[in-house]
């Protein structure tokens, strides 16, 4: 995104980057609880950080985190729906190396929010 965009056009892009973070989730992890809380804590969370930070942080990182979780989605989905056979684990390992792919798409992100909005 050129640092020249206009401030109104990101409202839209986060709308947009929303929509697409919860309809993923919502395909990945489909418990009917799931589907009806989760939008509604991101866009508490979201407010919260529109409120502290800014609107480009908040869409570019809901991206990151959607495509650090795409090496995870079959074990989200797997789990899912032990859960709602009531099947419960002790643990629920993730891979290392899927956390750090996470956590590097997130970061990587949240740096190109703050470098598109300088």
């Amino acid at each position: 995104m050129p640092p020249s965009l206009d401030g109104t056009w990101w409202w839209p892009i986060a709308a947009a980057a929303t929509v697409i973070h919860c309809s993923a989730m919502a395909a990945w992890i489909p418990v009917r609880r799931f589907r009806l809380v989760y939008p509604a804590v991101v866009v508490g969370c979201g407010a919260a950080v529109v409120a502290m930070a800014d609107l480009a942080l908040y869409a570019f990182t809901l991206i990151g985190l959607t495509v650090g979780l795409l090496p995870t989605r079959a074990r989200l989905t797997r789990w899912s729906h032990e859960i709602n056979r009531g099947v419960t684990r002790e643990r629920y390992d993730w891979p290392p190396s899927h956390l750090v792919f996470c956590v590097v798409c997130v970061v990587g992100a949240a740096l190109a929010a703050m470098a598109s909005t300088r």
